[in-house]
């Protein structure tokens, strides 16, 4: 499996430009310039940028260049600290892994996806051409199982476009079931050797998400210490092993584009997680970026990770 180099540890700046409520206040303030320099002290070698479709598309279509300002702004800021970034698209018009958004249609709808196809052709125009400090994430989770060959189809399309403006730069391609590791021999064969396999992992859901309010996939009132599930570095390599073969089989890098632990679990606890999971990554050469810096129900950065966010970060 491909080495991904300048994408082997990264930290997520979730809420900041995406699952927002768009603000000025929030746009502004949320991540400021110091942050990616706290993220690279982490050592750190990358930052995931999620970034929803109105802040640089309007309805008709048209280009916001306020948005597309805020994303050189951090594409800038990442480059004075060191670090890579992922511009990862995580809501487009039609369609995003959180149904509370209430889009939908896109992958039965040639208008929205030929939108989706403008937007990328756009920001391969714009940042395509410094492959060395940028990354593209095509789309955020995709659901429902029954997507992926439409799924298979947009993508390759949308690279090809990519490809006509940023020859160099990586794209990253996740699967169903919200980038689950077992989707991924799902996906079609990468296009070219710039390609890479993504997934996400927040196994298991009932420690990692236990109390979250916006699943359905746990009991919320049950809670769980570390000690209390099982847990190790080779529960994950079974887990990550069908997407490990998927990529060595077309020689390819994968990427684990979130994982991390909810703030409702000891941060003690946390950083058992995160050592576990670490073992595991390191072991097979998988990339990865955790999920996420400030707040959003997960942040490391929090006043409550303070006893322990200097060890965690060893395990990032």
């Amino acid at each position: 499996m491909r080495e991904l180099t300048g994408l082997k540890k990264g930290v997520n700046l979730g809420g900041w430009l995406s699952q927002c409520d768009y603000s000025l206040d929030r746009l502004n303030h949320f991540i400021e310039e110091p942050d990616f320099a706290v993220i690279a002290s982490w050592g750190a070698d990358h930052v995931r940028l999620p970034f929803d479709y109105n802040i640089v598309q309007a309805e008709d279509g048209s280009f916001i260049e306020d948005g597309f300002a805020r994303l050189e702004k951090a594409i800038a800021w990442s480059k004075k600290n060191g670090l890579k970034i992922v511009l990862d698209l995580h809501k487009t018009k039609g369609f995003s892994f959180d149904k509370g958004e209430q889009e939908s249609g896109f992958f039965d709808s040639e208008k929205l996806q030929d939108g989706f196809y403008a937007l990328w052709e756009e920001m391969a125009k714009r940042f395509g051409n410094d492959a060395e400090h940028v990354v593209f994430e095509l789309l955020n989770e995709i659901t429902d199982q029954s997507f992926i060959d439409a799924w298979n189809r947009i993508s390759a399309e949308c690279i090809k476009r990519i490809r006509k403006f940023a020859p160099d730069v990586l794209i990253l391609v996740g699967s169903y079931w919200n980038n689950a590791p077992e989707a991924v021999k799902d996906l079609a064969a990468p296009a070219d050797d710039k390609v890479i396999f993504n997934m996400h992992c927040y196994d298991p859901m009932k420690f990692t998400h236990q109390g979250a309010y916006w699943t359905d996939m746990i009991v919320r009132e049950e809670r769980y210490s570390f000690e209390d599930m099982n847990i190790t570095a080779d529960y994950f390599k079974e887990r990550f092993a069908s997407a490990v073969e998927t990529a060595n089989q077309y020689n390819t890098g994968l990427y684990c584009g979130e994982y991390g632990v909810i703030d409702v679990v000891a941060p003690e606890d946390a950083l058992k997680w995160f050592k576990v999971i670490h073992e595991a990554f390191e072991e097979l050469g998988i990339s990865r970026s955790a999920w996420s810096y400030r707040k959003m129900d997960f942040g490391l950065s929090d006043e409550r990770m303070s006893g322990v966010i200097n060890e965690l970060v060893k395990y990032l």
